[in-house]
């Protein structure tokens, strides 16, 4: 979950008030599904004392910055909620003295942009340290480490409007990137200054690659990798600033542009809109001027509101909860069709702030009734039902193999059920057809979920050749894989898998050693001739139960031993154990 580091009294002054104890300020903190992870030191001036809070909320990324969570904590505390004048939307449109102008080449680059000017105050240290903070909070967690969002900084006064952001070729553009002393071309950005080197990923197998510039074709930033020396080097004691934000999402970059908006709205800045024109369609239109109000309001009636939370509340209370959540609502009706009959709802109807987006439902509506509200003012019910927790039928019979693995001599191993490509796929002599990959993964070595137990016990194996021989582990564990026949397109099942390394290992052993488990689990099983490309054609079968094919065993194929470096011949078998329930 993201944490924060908040000048104390920057955030107090936001807040609007102090907390006596760290009781009450835990207790305020709930209002923001956050917590206190760290008090500040005492014992330095107030004005370098620092606060740590955890964000519970993946869903707020609003809150994710000082002037968000002291906003929060500050209307639930029964401040007004602010205006926000500077929005544009559908019905109201703004007039902006300063344009961008997105070309078509960027298109399948990096395709949308948001944008605005704030002004009206000086840049401190302790404000500029928040402002790099709330940037790389949306950068790295909304914006999954900048693929779907960047942001940038820069200096109004040297800035020749209009501004162009475009798509160029990475060998044909250079200039001085931030931290850096002499130009370097876009291509050469990736491979020597840290940023390239650390996001380059994002860009650098794309023909072209985004470049932002004024009229004077100075180079702003080259996103969502690094800014320029000069027109991106805000320093403390700046006064006018271009924000700006570039994605591959619309909605995403407009709402991260707004969150930005109305947090240094309320520090004291003054916000101006930008233009931003495209010379293709988006989904907000070809011309848009940003802060830009796009959400839809959301009804909740009051039925569901009082299923939702266990308590008949009126459409005055939810409105009151809702206004201390920043929550502009009304009362309303709706007309709902079931069984033919038309019936009226009452409830109400709430616009999402402008910087939040989380109202997909009803129930977003009703949470925010409840934590408007405060936990602590329902009524403390018992449970009605009592039930008794149980193991399911699957543990109980995964327990018992793993008992009968262990008395057959085998080692038990528990591993990751993600890896990279290269282990999963590569190495096992696999095509990768039915392996699941995660579309946002950390770290390429994470980015893969097995759909076999034997790769992670090769990987074990891989590291063993210092032990003395035989080896015999084992892994009880979950696979998933690819399944049109299911309902999500994927199938998660338990899996056994054993591995026997050592100069006695042969297909005689493996029959030996497969017949000593089923025995013990009391179930029959017939094989039949397996092509499986990861044992020795002629040295593998496949297990089938109730005519089902329900796993393989035999010789480890020469070939993928290689792969491993693995210098010992090996058997092993994976067995499908949900099949034998």
């Amino acid at each position: 979950m993201p944490k924060i580091e908040v000048n104390e009294e920057l955030f107090y002054t936001l807040t609007g008030r102090r907390w006596d104890t760290r009781d009450a300020f835990e207790e305020a903190l709930t209002c923001a599904k956050a917590e206190l992870d760290e008090d500040s030191d005492k014992g330095l001036p107030a004005a370098e004392r620092t606060l740590k809070i955890e964000l519970n909320d993946t869903n707020r990324p609003d809150l994710w910055a000082t002037a968000g969570c002291a906003r929060q904590l500050r209307i639930h505390n029964g401040g007004k909620r602010p205006e926000y004048p500077f929005f544009s939307s559908p019905e109201k449109s703004q007039k902006a003295n300063r344009k961008v102008l997105v070309e078509a080449s960027v298109k399948g680059v990096r395709p949308y942009l948001a944008g605005f000017i704030a002004s009206g105050k000086s840049i401190t240290d302790s404000s500029l340290r928040d402002m790099i903070q709330t940037q790389e909070k949306l950068a790295w967690n909304f914006g999954r480490k900048r693929r779907t969002i960047s942001m940038g900084l820069y200096r109004i006064a040297i800035i020749k409007w209009p501004i162009t952001y475009k798509g160029v070729d990475p060998d044909s553009v250079s200039f001085v990137p931030l931290q850096w002393d002499v130009p370097l071309t876009l291509r050469e950005i990736l491979k020597q200054h840290p940023k390239g080197k650390e996001y380059g990923f994002i860009q650098e197998h794309e023909p072209l690659h985004p470049l932002l510039v004024d009229s004077k074709n100075a180079v702003l930033s080259y996103p969502p990798i690094i800014n320029s020396a000069d027109l991106g080097a805000v320093q403390v004691g700046d006064t006018d600033l271009f924000v700006e934000l570039t994605g591959t999402d619309q909605p995403s970059v407009t709402l991260a542009a707004s969150i930005m908006a109305c947090d240094l709205a309320d520090q004291g800045y003054t916000i101006e809109p930008v233009e931003v024109e495209y010379e293709y369609d988006t989904p907000f239109g070809r011309k848009l001027t940003t802060p830009y109000y796009f959400q839809e309001p959301v009804f909740c009636s009051l039925a569901r509101v009082e299923r939702f939370l266990g308590e008949k509340l009126s459409a005055d209370e939810c409105l009151a909860a809702l206004e201390r959540m920043g929550v502009k609502a009304e009362k309303a009706d709706s007309i709902e069709n079931g069984e033919a009959l038309e019936q009226i709802k009452s409830g109400v109807i709430a616009w999402p702030p402008e910087y939040r987006n989380d109202f997909l439902h009803a129930a977003d509506v009703a949470e925010d009734v409840m934590i408007g509200r405060t936990l602590n003012s329902f009524k403390p019910e018992r449970p009605r039902d009592f039930t008794v927790g149980r193991l399911t039928p699957i543990t109980y019979f995964s327990r018992r193999v793993k008992e009968i693995l262990v008395g057959m001599g085998y080692q038990e191993m528990i591993y990751n059920y993600l890896g990279s490509r290269k282990d999963l796929v590569e190495n096992m002599r696999g095509d990768g057809a039915k392996i699941i990959r995660i579309s946002n993964p950390m770290t390429e070595n994470y980015e893969y979920v097995r759909d076999s137990v034997l790769a992670s016990l090769m990987q074990s194996e891989s590291v063993s050749g210092h032990s003395v021989y035989p080896h015999r582990i084992f892994e009880v564990g979950k696979v998933a894989y690819r399944d049109s026949a299911e309902n999500y397109g994927t199938s998660t099942r338990q899996y056994l898998g054993f591995l026997h390394a050592g100069q006695d290992a042969n297909f005689n052993i493996a029959v030996g050693q497969l017949q000593t488990l089923f025995y013990y689990i009391s179930r029959e099983y017939e094989v039949e001739e397996s092509t499986d490309p990861r044992f020795i054609p002629g040295r593998a079968a496949a297990i089938l139960y109730q005519g089902k094919g329900i796993g393989v065993f035999g010789e480890v194929h020469p070939e993928l031993l290689g792969n491993w470096g693995v210098t010992m011949p090996c058997i092993a078998a994976e067995i499908d154990l949900d099949a034998l329930l």
